[in-house]
């Protein structure tokens, strides 16, 4: 079976569970206390932890190029990386109800976070799937900004409406991730902040460019350079931290100013380090089971990588 063929028959598999999943989340999620929703949330990441045999493999094998080597105690680390992923996402459909009132209850924001934000508006705020990814936009809403993120598709435009729905629960706009960066852009002009992931896959054709992570090429996305730079908006790295009773704490990594942004591939490779330095603290709170290193670089990548790397050098 061609390769593409093979993806459409498991694309129409994994379609009616995406369903299921989707319905518990609303149906089910929504309408339980945090603690109640994250043990189920918890339950389920176990049972997809033990079926789940290939992500446990791609996980542990990204575990290896996080550290460079094999890491003691790797299977709990993944584990708990599964269950991180697995709260995020729940968090989602949880806030879909009193979402102002239950992102309160369930994170906060940190002195520094809150300071950086009181005196930047817009801004360009950039994070990873690290912690609970959701409520770093939802507490930035609720700090007075006005929020816009962006969602891939998933499944069918049914399955990535009703998702989108969810997002938007708490007053945040959320675009589709083809054709955003007009809406984007448009959005920051008019004075609202954007709130984005870059620790995925995006191919240079798409505004990704070629970068180092954890010492293996991949394309990750520019925009948050783009934006910085056209927009004229300062930047800043955060992430949220799990804590003990089950909330989060959202702080900053690093902040830049505008101009740091006009070089678009030091300023990527940049906020890209950034995160490697909190991921390599906290591998379990990071979505270890998604393939990172899946794109191979062609000679042209390579050369034009190493160009950039040994100009990065020289300027230092």
């Amino acid at each position: 079976m061609h390769k593409r063929q093979r993806k459409r028959v498991i694309q129409r598999i994994r379609r009616p569970f995406e369903w299921v999943g989707i319905a518990l989340g609303f149906l089910v999620l929504a309408h339980l206390p945090r603690r109640a929703m994250q043990a189920v949330c918890d339950f389920g990441s176990a049972v997809m932890y033990f079926f789940d045999r290939r992500g446990r493999e791609l996980a542990l094998a990204n575990l290896r190029v996080v550290f460079g080597r094999d890491v003691p105690g790797a299977e709990k680390i993944v584990r708990r990386s599964y269950r991180n992923m697995a709260r995020a996402v729940g968090h989602a459909f949880w806030t879909c109800r009193n979402a102002a009132k239950r992102a309160t209850a369930a994170g906060e924001m940190s002195e520094e976070a809150k300071a950086f934000l009181a005196a930047n508006r817009p801004a360009v705020t950039v994070s990873a799937h690290l912690g609970c990814w959701e409520i770093l936009s939802q507490l930035a809403y609720l700090e007075g900004h006005s929020m816009m993120s962006v969602a891939k598709d998933i499944g069918t435009s049914a399955m990535t409406s009703l998702l989108m729905k969810a997002r938007r629960s708490i007053g945040q706009e959320i675009v589709r991730a083809d054709g955003a960066f007009r809406p984007l852009m448009q959005g920051l002009k008019d004075g609202k902040s954007l709130g984005l992931l870059v620790d995925q896959v995006v191919k240079p054709r798409n505004g990704g460019v070629w970068v180092r992570f954890f010492g293996r090429p991949v394309p990750v996305s520019a925009a948050p350079a783009f934006f910085a730079a056209k927009g004229k908006a300062p930047v800043v790295i955060a992430w949220s931290r799990p804590l003990r009773d089950g909330r989060y704490r959202c702080e900053l990594i690093r902040t830049y100013a505008p101009g740091a942004a006009r070089d678009i591939w030091g300023f990527t490779q940049s906020c890209i380090r950034d995160l490697e330095r909190v991921i390599r603290r906290h591998p379990s709170c990071w979505v270890l089971n998604y393939r990172y290193f899946r794109k191979r670089p062609t000679a042209e990548d390579l050369a034009l990588l190493a160009s950039r790397e040994a100009k990065a050098g020289e300027e230092k």
